[in-house]
């Protein structure tokens, strides 16, 4: 294992910074550990390492010349598929778009630039963001580092993928359904879905370059990283109003309030009564509660009341299906896709936990969808994130799953899920603990809390309130301090 790429990305800037080692050597070690493991990791897809080279080369002599970029300068880093990139290749693995080259970055892209981060390449992903595997039909599967036969998670499986076995310090993901936090616990490490627009989407697939800006709502800008201080960094460069989009409201970053642990009122659910997780993850969950409470702690089990998770989980898929219709073009290809996703989800999993994932309930909005309909839906999003802004006003934080399962093996798209013997269908067994709080619009962010008696991670969701990252990100260091779940896989 290199250290310096095992290295958090705050202590490579300090290191480049104090020169240390120079931004050209930390590059060689990034791609030498990107020859050696990512053919069988499929993490990256797409790599950039002659103008990498270039970039990091000038950042060196700017630093010669006392210049010094930001807070990034000279520290490489990967950028998910999803994010245009200028002058590189992005594609989100979809067909049509597998020789885009676009003319700008995304504006998170392009904020990460002006910091001064070397941009290796671009990771592996599910096709148009659309699974919480990660397979497409231009790039070889995702592997998970901890065990090649198991899927690191999707949409971001290549961000996380690429984090956890030192291909990069640092990586962009997106998140309409988990796609941060799912492929985070999935391969034990740190992720953060922040609050609802906090983050400009500028630049961000899956809407097809050419068609309208349909998906405004739940679509969030999140990252990966080895460490909560550089999920922190990460953050405050990238949040922020953008001209580009003008519904990203102007909301000043919130200042840490610092109290101890001790000090705090902490929810906690080790499940949802409805959808029962893994019993090693309840485990585990049970464990956390236990260590926090012998710290001092004041940890409370808890649900909000009247929370009806078959109604959020239906809620959230009708405001999905109005927000994704228009946003790619309608052919046989992406057709014979939702069709195909459309069926499993009806027929595969327990016959009742189907109906609470079966898609084929907001067929209406796909097939006649209407202005008013599109506004209903929103009134009713809106009256959540309100009911979940005062259920949450008592408490600092809550804890919860992610998902109902850790890492699985590789399998069909969306096709069911074994938990514990009991067959979940696909969006139910990776969806139903991150969904919600898309649906509300609150900012969570994953840290690893342990292992299954198999090695494969753990994480748990640390749930805030709105506009309120900084202080979520403090409590959840606390935490991660007490708890102590980072591992690197082995072999890297």
């Amino acid at each position: 294992m290199s250290s310096l790429t095992f290295a958090s990305a705050h202590q490579l800037a300090r290191m480049i910074r104090d020169r240390e080692v120079s931004a050209v050597e930390v590059l060689d070690a990034y791609l030498t550990q990107i020859a050696k493991h990512n053919p069988k990791l499929n993490a990256i897809c797409t790599l950039d390492e002659e103008n990498a080279r270039t970039r990091a080369k000038l950042a060196d002599e700017a630093l010669a010349r006392g210049e010094n970029w930001g807070a990034l300068h000279g520290v490489p880093i990967t950028i998910k598929d999803i994010f245009e990139t200028a002058g590189l290749r992005t594609t989100a693995g979809y067909i049509p778009l597998k020789d885009y080259v676009p003319q700008q970055d995304a504006t998170a892209v392009a904020r990460l630039r002006a910091a001064g981060a070397v941009i290796m390449g671009k990771t592996n992903m599910a096709e148009l963001a659309g699974d919480y595997q990660s397979t497409n039909s231009l790039f070889p599967r995702v592997n998970n580092p901890w065990h090649l036969d198991y899927t690191p998670g999707g949409s971001s499986g290549g961000s996380a993928a690429a984090v956890a076995a030192g291909l990069s310090p640092l990586d962009l993901g997106n998140d309409f359904g988990g796609s941060v936090r799912q492929p985070a616990h999935f391969c034990g490490i740190y992720g953060l879905k922040p609050t609802d627009r906090r983050i400009s989407t500028a630049g961000q697939i899956p809407e097809v370059p050419g068609m309208p800006l349909c998906i405004r709502h739940m679509m969030t800008v999140g990252c990966f990283a080895r460490s909560l201080e550089d999920i922190r960094l990460c953050f405050s460069l990238i949040a922020g109003a953008d001209l580009r989009r003008p519904d990203v409201p102007p909301v000043p970053l919130d200042r840490p309030s610092d109290r101890p642990l001790r000090h705090l009122k902490i929810a906690w659910s080790d499940e949802w009564a409805e959808v029962p997780v893994a019993a090693e993850i309840r485990a585990a969950m049970t464990a956390i509660a236990q260590t926090l409470s012998g710290a001092g702690v004041e940890v409370e089990s808890w649900l909000p009341k009247n929370f009806d998770i078959a109604n959020i989980f239906n809620l959230y898929g009708r405001v999905s299906a109005y927000l994704n219709i228009y946003a790619q073009p309608v052919d046989r290809y992406n057709l014979r896709r939702s069709l195909e996703l459309l069926f499993r989800t009806a027929t595969q999993g327990d016959k009742e936990l189907r109906k609470l994932g079966n898609f084929t309930n907001f067929l209406p909005e796909l097939l006649n969808p209407s202005l008013k309909g599109y506004f209903e839906v929103l009134t009713e999003r809106d009256r959540f994130t309100a009911y979940m802004d005062e259920a949450l006003e008592p408490w600092d934080i809550w804890l919860t799953p992610v998902a109902a399962t850790p890492a699985f093996t590789h399998c069909p798209p969306w096709s069911a899920v074994d938990v514990d013997g009991r067959s979940y269908p696909h969006a139910v067994a990776n969806g139903i603990y991150t969904i919600p709080f898309n649906l509300s619009g609150h900012p969570a962010v994953i840290i690893p809390i342990g292992q299954t008696h198999s090695g494969l991670p753990i994480g748990m969701q640390i749930v805030g309130k709105r506009w309120c990252e900084m202080e979520l990100l403090a409590i959840a260091s606390a935490i991660d301090k007490v708890v102590g779940g980072l591992q690197h896989p082995p072999g890297y």
